[in-house]
């Protein structure tokens, strides 16, 4: 018996070692190793699997597992290799995808109670065109109820934990995604983005997620902002821990190299891209809100990488942020909210989301509210509520006009301002690291870092580059307004936490963008304070 139990101990320790090998290899390198029969799909599955089961109960990232189908899904995989069958890039690689995204014969909930029981009767189109390229998914990741606000918590699954700080959160509305690839639980997965949901949780768990040009990749999803409103349209993205995964996925689910089906314009390579070339304009700063320092730090040390690969790079502020803020509020909350109240029918609601219904269709409870937050030293409160309140067509036209108007206006200044025309833009991805828990109540979207290259409809994506360090987590005072106090609060014991940079080219320039994060990326790992893997 004393042998069998020290037998069984050598397992254990040599499946943690095997399995500390695959779960940190890039999706890429999975399908190498696969392809090459140095590892079985089988093996690959079951790993990610085990891990999942380690660390999901801290994380509550994975709130539907389909291990059994996963498994079968491996040994076809592993027949098929055996027989010489064709195989797809992502061969027996597994992957995870954001609840939101449709998995036939599991639900697709939004965080609503009322969807729990739904099951979708086929796959996403995104989901469909990752698994005929050979990838398994081990299941579906949380979000924030409705995919409203940058923290991935709702009634019907509760809160995710950021990997990083389990005090902390993953940001959302792509939080589980963004937490289970950090965690080692999946190498890629899918994930949407319609204010900077892809791009938060990347830079709050140190990973790289890219959004594409607005219309490559339009996500049809039901249950968030109607789907009606086009003036902004949610996009389906990649997240992953290494950029070369994010431009195979990418490349993936905009149907390839030559795409049959709308978008028309297909992908360029970034292997063409000559750094040397390009403008690059850096924003630390973009008048909405003050970023940390790590932040702030993050930007101006990879804006000096790229000066060192021969780009012309420049420091620029963007025109007018803080209106390009208010169009994205008013576009988005148009139908006084009359969306949400429909689509929470049925459901509890989180409190985050309650707070916007119970004024958005209102102009009188408005304007009090706005009155009674001035009167508080409640500013940033009573300058977002500003966006709420109408419900009529005219006002929405006039929003979609300046829209067009503000789109143009952002062109020309990238085109004359002084070291322009520029094609990459150099930004935060948040103006914080990851929020404490709550957060979002008080800082919304802490700025208009991400949801600006919404309303432009730009590609955009982040690569993790730093941690914050000692001396860098606390960048403000404490403030009367609300938000200042919940900046302040996150910024207070941050140290250790990821810090990423937000990349942006103009439309259907993606493979810049990708060319230029792979850039940064190489710089930023040989960095002794480069995220890599979570302490969890």
């Amino acid at each position: 018996m004393e042998r069998s139990a020290h037998d069984a101990l050598l397992g254990t320790a040599a499946e943690q070692q095997h399995d500390g090998e695959l779960i940190y290899t890039s999706a890429t390198r999975l399908a190498q190793a696969i392809r090459a029969g140095a590892v079985s799909a089988t093996d690959v599955v079951e790993a990610h699997l085990r891990r999942i089961e380690t660390v999901n109960p801290a994380l509550n990232a994975v709130v539907h597992l389909a291990a059994e189908r996963a498994r079968a899904e491996a040994r076809a995989a592993d027949a098929a290799l055996a027989h010489g069958e064709a195989i797809g890039p992502l061969h027996g690689v597994p992957i995870t995808v954001k609840d939101a995204l449709d998995l036939e014969g599991t639900p697709s909930t939004f965080g609503l109670a009322a969807r729990a029981g739904t099951l979708a009767t086929g796959d996403d189109i995104y989901v469909a065109r990752l698994r005929a390229a050979g990838a398994i998914v081990l299941g579906k990741t949380n979000v924030a109820q409705l995919l409203l606000y940058l923290e991935t918590d709702n009634p019907l699954y509760g809160r995710t934990n950021n990997p990083w700080n389990l005090a902390r959160s993953p940001g959302g509305s792509s939080g589980g995604e963004a937490a289970i690839i950090a965690a080692g639980g999946s190498p890629l997965g899918l994930g949407t983005d319609l204010g900077g949901s892809l791009r938060v949780p990347a830079t709050f768990c140190g990973i790289v997620s890219f959004k594409p040009t607005a219309g490559r990749t339009p996500d049809a999803g039901r249950y968030s902002i109607p789907i009606g409103q086009r003036a902004i349209v949610s996009q389906v993205g990649v997240l992953a821990r290494e950029v070369a995964d994010v431009a195979l996925g990418l490349k993936l689910i905009s149907g390839g190299q030559e795409p049959q089906r709308e978008p028309p314009i297909p992908l360029g390579d970034p292997d063409g891209v000559e750094l040397s070339q390009l403008r690059v304009a850096y924003c630390v700063d973009d008048g909405t809100f003050a970023p940390a320092p790590a932040v702030a730090r993050a930007v101006t040390e990879a804006a000096r990488i790229l000066e060192g690969h021969g780009a012309h790079v420049t420091a620029w502020t963007p025109p007018d942020v803080g209106h390009a803020v208010d169009l994205f509020y008013g576009l988005l909350s148009a139908d006084g909210g009359t969306g949400l109240v429909r689509a929470l029918r049925g459901s509890k609601r989180d409190p985050r989301i309650a707070d916007i219904v119970s004024v958005a269709g209102s102009p009188v409870k408005v304007a009090v509210l706005r009155r009674l937050l001035g009167a508080l030293g409640q500013h940033r409160l009573a300058a977002l509520l500003r966006n709420y309140g109408h419900t009529d067509t005219a006002h929405y036209w006039e929003l979609v006009e300046a829209q067009l108007a503000y789109q143009r206006r952002f062109r020309e200044a990238l085109d004359r301002d002084p070291g322009g025309p520029f094609d990459i833009i150099l930004c935060p991805g948040c103006a914080l690291p990851a929020f404490v828990h709550g957060a979002t109540k008080d800082l919304a979207l802490a700025g208009g870092y991400t949801a600006l290259y919404n309303v432009l409809g730009y590609p955009a994506g982040i690569v993790p580059f730093t941690r914050v360090r000692d001396g860098e987590q606390v960048g403000r005072q404490p403030a009367k307004d609300k938000a200042e106090q919940a900046a302040y609060q996150t910024e207070r014991g941050s140290v250790g936490l990821p810090v990423g940079v937000q990349v942006v080219a103009r439309p259907w320039q993606e493979h810049v963008a990708l060319a230029v994060m792979g850039a940064i990326e190489g710089a930023a790992r040989a960095r002794d304070d480069y995220p890599g893997r979570p302490p969890l």
